[in-house]
Parts: C-alpha cells; structure tokens; sequence
C-alpha cells in the first residue's frame, strides 16, 4: 500500500500532532507513548481519515432525547466541567499570557485548537504546545492550559465524557477543580426544580 497522501505532506494542509495523557504508577500525569504525529488513511480520492482516539459510549437520540436534556440544562444553572453520565462539548478562549489551576476532572476529555498556541502542562513537569488542529486527548489527568503569546487570544474546542472512577496504584483519584469556579460534578442532577423543588421538564 502506497503512502498515504497526508504523511508526504501533500495535502496543502499543516502537520498535526495527537497527544494522549496518562499515568504513571504514582498516579502522576504523564504523556503516553502512543506516536504524536497524525497518521493518516486515504479513504478516497478525496478524503482522509486519522483516528485520534475511540471509545464506547451509547448516547440516547430518541425521541430528542438528548435536545431536551440539553435545553432542561441550558435553563438551569451553569453545569460543572462535566455532566453525570454524560458528554459536554465546550469552546474555550484563554486570555493572552493566562495559565489555568491545575485541575482534573473524572472524564476523558478531547481538546482541539482552533486558533492560537495552547500548551498543555501536567502535574508531571512535562509539556507540550498545541498549535492550531492538535488534539489532546486528556484522561483523567492533573493539568492545566496556557496562552504562551503576551499580545493574542488562543481558542480551543473540548468535548468531556464522563468516565468511571479512576483508581492508580490502589488510590482513587478525585476531581481537583483547583480553584476554577465551577459547580462539582457529584453536586449536579441535571434535573431542573421549581421554586418549590419539583422536577420540571
């Protein structure tokens, strides 16, 4: 099979680069061994694939059953970083020079920038600069943002999933908001109440 279009770079398109977070066995954030660079497939004259990551999750589109949910959350109160359950898509837009807590949420998150350099610290030490079409693919892991440019905005686009508890080295690691002002995960129903307390939809 011949090379694909992509890897010689003939495309036009700028080089990607996929980072995926994980732990050691201190439970300290860690970037995996999976290869950074965007490898990807011709699947046609027209059109390439790089799979970024998987994962199995059976959302309910039913009826619109996943709009009302949404909607019922839009006229609530703000929801934390992640929903119970289920997924959040987010757009994100960091000040220049800003540097966000260190923070991890229960969830296994995707991160892609859209505009500007976004480097990605974890609790480790280690980091990396995302320009703009790199992904993160962020497990459960202590880390923050930054916005290396003193002059300019950067923008990135998140989708969180909620994930199973997270135990490394026999210690369950919790959600550590580090000071971002968001309502806590294990607080949030999803459910909107009326003055009186009555589940409404």
């Amino acid at each position: 099979m011949s090379e694909p279009r992509s890897s010689k770079n003939q495309t036009g398109l700028p080089t990607q680069k996929r980072y995926i977070t994980d732990h050691d066995e201190n439970g300290v954030s860690i970037f995996s061994s999976f290869p950074e660079k965007a490898i990807y497939e011709d699947i046609n004259p027209d059109m390439d694939f790089f799979v970024a990551y998987t994962n199995s999750i059976s959302p309910n589109l039913n009826n619109s059953a996943d709009l009302l949910k949404y909607k019922n959350i839009l006229e609530g109160t703000q929801p934390p970083l992640t929903i119970p359950g289920g997924t959040v898509l987010r757009v994100c837009n960091f000040a220049p020079g800003s540097v966000t807590a260190m923070h991890r949420t229960t969830s296994l998150d995707f991160g892609i920038v859209l505009e500007g350099e976004v480097e990605l610290i974890l609790d480790s030490g280690e980091t990396r600069l995302l320009v703009p079409g790199d992904i993160a693919v962020q497990r459960g892991t202590m880390h923050a943002w930054r916005t290396p440019s003193q002059s300019k905005w950067s923008r990135m686009i998140f989708v969180l999933q909620d994930a199973k508890p997270l135990e490394v080295g026999g210690r369950q690691l919790a959600d550590e908001y580090g000071g971002i002002q968001v309502q806590s995960t294990s607080e949030f129903s999803g459910v909107k109440k009326d003055a009186e307390g009555t589940e409404t939809n």
